[in-house]
């Protein structure tokens, strides 16, 4: 079976993000660990890390995004990190226009920016994982859809519309198991209601789309945030890098370079709206 076959584009339009399991297997991952362990103040975005930019050129989120977009053209505009026991926690949404439902992401058809999420280490058993409401693509509340904790297993990948609602750092309940408490609060439960850790949290984010009017919305949007500015300042892609990301099926939009020496960039610490 190969990584498209376990994708189901039809489920992923419905529910707005879905569990894509065994892509790694667990030597990978655990290279992945070492990885990140090696090259924690790198500081640039995944594709100009000379460790772990293989997440970007090996194919498999490639196929991935493929087989939901329906197209063999995949964009990748230099949004990509990894993170190191993150605090993060609370619901919210990665697309320009969050809050609006009359902006641009809401209209033109399809939304076809994706966010992609590898979680380096176990969330079936362990708590600290992802947690999604279910089918809130189609809405701008963050309070719709049903809360649910991502039991994610070592070597799946998770991948969501960049209009779902989602919270890193979640918490699964022992018992009882059938509760999903909301991440925007942290209840005080009792030690052996909560299931342990396993390890150090360690993720992954990567962001593809198509080559289309919300992949362009996207990355200008990106270039008003100053943490990305940060981190594209300290990414260059080796050309041949950028070759195995060509033949993987992966189109690189140089943003970095594009906003290089630029000073009207990276004005916003916070999110704001994007005019249109």
């Amino acid at each position: 079976m190969t990584i498209a076959d376990k994708v189901d584009a039809e489920a992923f339009w419905r529910d707005g993000w879905q569990i894509v399991p065994g892509v790694y297997s667990k030597e990978e991952i655990a290279q992945m660990r070492a990885e990140i362990e090696e090259t924690k103040t790198h500081g640039g975005d995944l594709l100009a890390n000379p460790k772990i930019n293989h997440v970007m050129t090996d194919g498999r989120l490639v196929q991935i995004a493929q087989k939901i977009l329906g197209s063999d053209e995949i964009v990748y505009g230099g949004d990509s990190a990894f993170t190191v026991n993150s605090s993060q926690h609370g619901f919210h949404k990665d697309n320009v226009d969050r809050t609006d439902p009359n902006g641009p992401d809401w209209q033109n058809g399809r939304y076809t920016m994706l966010r992609f999420g590898i979680y380096l280490q176990d969330h079936h058993k362990h708590t600290g994982g992802l947690n999604l409401r279910h089918a809130s693509h189609n809405t701008v509340s963050l309070k719709e859809g049903k809360n649910i904790y991502v039991r994610s297993k070592v070597g799946d990948v998770a991948v969501w519309s960049m209009r779902t609602s989602h919270s890193g750092n979640g918490t699964l309940l022992r018992f009882p198991p059938w509760t999903s408490p909301d991440p925007a609060h942290k209840p005080k439960h009792r030690p052996w209601q909560v299931a342990p850790k396993d390890g150090d949290r360690m993720a992954v984010f990567v962001a593809l789309g198509l080559n289309d009017a919300h992949h362009d919305r996207y990355v200008e949007y990106l270039k008003t945030r100053e943490y990305i500015i940060r981190i594209w300042s300290k990414s260059q892609y080796d050309p041949a890098v950028l070759e195995k990301a060509k033949q993987s099926g992966l189109t690189v939009r140089d943003v970095p370079r594009e906003v290089a020496g630029r000073t009207d960039v990276g004005q916003n610490v916070e999110w704001k709206p994007l005019p249109y």
